[in-house]
């Protein structure tokens, strides 16, 4: 399964970067394969695993903001593993 999601506290300025930064940490220590992209991070993994991170990342951004804003899109496809790499390596192929 691999995640999209984006996570942001509601009402903190214009800059998010250092709360952002909590979440970053959260995954980083997690050992899950990640990306961290302009818009938000790609995770891959099992759902329990994943989810567990996301609500780890939305835990940590509670304590210091009253209102956060999740965004999460998910492709779950039975049976495939490596799709971070496998997905873009195969769109640049047919390039």
């Amino acid at each position: 399964m691999i995640v999209d999601f984006s996570i942001a506290p509601i009402g903190r300025g214009e800059s998010l970067s250092s709360h952002v930064a909590e979440a970053f940490k959260i995954i980083e220590a997690s050992g899950i394969a990640h990306e961290h992209h302009a818009m938000g991070t790609n995770l891959e993994g099992d759902w329990d695993e994943v989810m567990g991170i996301i609500k780890a990342c939305r835990d940590k951004l509670l304590e210091s903001s009253a209102r956060i804003s999740i965004s999460i899109k998910i492709d779950d496809r039975k049976g495939s593993t490596d799709g971070l790499l496998k997905k873009v390596a195969s769109a640049r192929e047919k390039m």
